[in-house]
């Protein structure tokens, strides 16, 4: 029977802004995070803010915005009109309050919902916001949402515009850190979708004049079998080229917003290239071909874009306008006029293409056989085996709690008693672990072949469900946890290059880590300090009143379950595996993967580290 439960009117509250963003954050800004992955919480708060100030640019007001980030506090400077002097804490502390209703000053905003600000507001210990215009500055700052101190408007000779500074709340986001490489990918998108626009981050410059052609050169991790298709039309802007990577690889943007997770417009491109394309040659090509090695960028402005989530990483919205032109008739006319023009005009190019879809077509029916062999053998394997615990909330579900979804993740180990260790101390909602048996292959220079033919990447393929890209990827978060010594350095480098020779897309999205563990225990009878380095150590020893204890841990399978719930539950420590703009992968692989040299040995040993900067003075 259940327990008698008291319900009546004393359990009805009403929570005030502040307090219900404060309570549940994820509905606002998805997960928290500390800011290993590039869409944790911390970069929301960013986005919301620089947001405002790119809706400023986009109407004509302000070239240029400052933005800094030093020991945690964010500072974000436009020269755009300035909040309107008497409506200054209004739009920074009240839920529904913004000009972007108005839709004509705001035909194509990103924020329309009236909630951006508010949630930086509630979510920050200080915040403070300043608005200059016409000659009178107007300041207010809050903590936790609160205001605690109104200014009296004021003369300046400062440039219009509006400044805002915040620190995030350290209690909500734990440990935080704004990573360089996560910022960078951020502003760089904003250039490349605002041409003309400078944006000034910690003295380093970001401005683009050819919009999205120059979003593919820079993030080009393989050089192009082409050169780069850019068109451009009202409310739409696409690139493409094609290169010898496998898979798809896709940036969509709507009305400057960057969509991580696609959309209807990003589906719409993928169904549009394939349909012109076909007319183009007059062949009935396999759509798997035609999108094969495809790299490729699109940007849409819709009229009030309706998101699956508040974080807006997905569109949803079927129509360019209310009631307007459905989004696929829109992309597809553009793509059949425009693309199809340009094919005509480029023969050259439009050969490297057809040559590019018969290679595909070619290497896909010899695959066919081993492909139809090697799924079965991963049912029937997973069926009788437990190298996949999985976990009962995925990435790909189609309904669900998003934040939720967004904190799913795999964790690939190496031998039985790292697994058993993490599958006792895992969250099963949400946390799945893959076993290796022994080394994975060297798979570099290999072709896609390999990848059906080895049983482990076989499996591992299957387990993600990224076959076919990562539009079905079932976690959000992949993780290896391997030994912190040379062997255990050497899986992570294997896999690495398993994951950028297939799957590159999988890593340029952020979606790739290394578990950070602890190297040391460092106890006496009072206390327990895990330690991630020699120094922490030294630290720990100080803070002890008694005799130390000093526990070395040579591998994951002596961390007792017990001990492995604190490393990879809220308090978990992951370094993003990044690849910048800079990184050329396919030299890279080859100088570390290929012939065994002494310089490769050196390396492994000595350098082998994922990418940890932090943003710095």
């Amino acid at each position: 029977m259940a327990e008698n439960v008291t319900y009546n009117e004393d359990n009805i509250r009403s929570l005030d802004w502040k307090e219900h963003i404060r309570m549940r954050p994820g509905m606002y800004i998805g997960k928290l995070g500390d800011g290993s992955s590039y869409d944790d919480g911390i970069y929301i708060l960013l986005k919301e803010v620089v947001d405002n100030s790119i809706d400023e640019f986009v109407m004509g007001y302000g070239k240029t915005i400052d933005i800094s980030i030093k020991d945690g506090k964010v500072t974000v400077r436009d020269y755009g009109r300035g909040i309107p002097l008497g409506k200054v804490i209004d739009c920074v502390s009240k839920i529904n309050t913004g000009g972007k209703y108005d839709s004509k000053a705001f035909k194509k905003s990103v924020g329309l919902n009236g909630v951006g600000t508010k949630a930086v507001n509630a979510l920050s210990s200080y915040f403070r916001v300043e608005s200059i215009r016409d000659g009178k500055l107007k300041k207010a700052e809050f903590q936790f949402g609160e205001l605690i101190k109104d200014y009296p408007i004021e003369e300046t000779s400062q440039r219009r515009g509006t400044k805002t500074v915040f620190i995030p709340d350290d209690t909500i986001f734990k440990n935080y850190q704004y990573r360089t490489q996560h910022v960078e990918k951020l502003l760089w998108n904003y250039a490349f979708l605002n041409r003309k626009l400078t944006i000034n981050f910690n003295g380093q410059k970001f401005v683009s004049e050819n919009g999205l052609k120059d979003l593919l050169e820079q993030n080009l991790s393989n050089d192009p079998l082409y050169p780069i298709i850019h068109l451009e039309g009202e409310d739409i802007e696409v690139a493409i080229t094609h290169t010898q990577s496998y898979g798809e690889e896709y940036y969509s943007f709507v009305n400057g917003q960057y969509t991580p997770q696609g959309g209807t417009h990003q589906n719409a491109f993928r169904e549009a290239y394939v349909k012109t394309i076909r007319e183009f040659f007059k062949k009935d090509y396999d759509a798997v071909d035609i999108r094969s090695s495809i790299v490729a960028a699109v940007s849409v402005k819709v009229i009030e874009p309706v998101f699956e989530s508040q974080t807006k990483t997905k569109l949803g919205s079927t129509e360019i306008e209310p009631g307007g032109k459905s989004m696929r008739a829109f992309v597809t006319d553009f793509l059949k006029t425009k693309l199809d023009n340009f094919l005509h005009r480029n023969p050259e190019i439009a050969e490297a293409i057809q040559r590019k879809i018969i290679q595909s077509e070619r290497e896909r029916k010899e695959l066919a056989g081993i492909k139809k062999i090697a799924k079965k053998r991963a049912k029937e394997v997973s069926l009788h085996n437990k190298k996949l615990r999985d976990c009962r909330i995925h990435y790909n579900d189609n309904k669900g709690d998003e934040e939720l979804k967004s904190q799913t993740t795999l964790f690939i180990t190496e031998g039985d008693s790292a697994s058993g260790s993490i599958t006792k101390a895992r969250n099963p909602n949400i946390q799945a672990v893959f076993s290796l048996k022994g080394k994975p292959l060297n798979s570099f220079g290999l072709t896609k072949k390999i990848v059906y033919e080895n049983e482990e990447f076989n499996l591992l393929q299957a387990a993600l469900n990224i076959e076919d890209g990562l539009e079905n990827l079932r976690y959000n978060n992949v993780v290896i946890a391997t030994d912190a010594d040379v062997d255990g350095m050497h899986i992570r480098l294997l896999l690495i290059t398993f994951f950028l020779q297939f799957f590159p897309d999988l890593v340029k999205n952020g979606h790739l880590y290394v578990l950070d563990t602890p190297l040391f225990r460092v106890r006496d009878k009072n206390e327990t300090f895990y330690c991630y380095s020699e120094e922490e150590k030294q630290q720990a020893i100080k803070k002890l009143r008694g005799k130390p204890e000093i526990t070395r841990f040579k591998g994951l399978g002596e961390i007792s379950p017990g001990e492995f719930k604190h490393f990879i539950g809220k308090d978990i420590r992951l370094d993003p595996v990044v690849i910048d703009k800079n990184t050329p992968i396919q030299s890279l692989m080859e100088y570390y993967m290929g012939k065994n040299s002494p310089d490769r040995q050196k390396f492994i040993i000595e350098n082998l580290k994922v990418e940890k900067d932090v943003v710095e003075d």
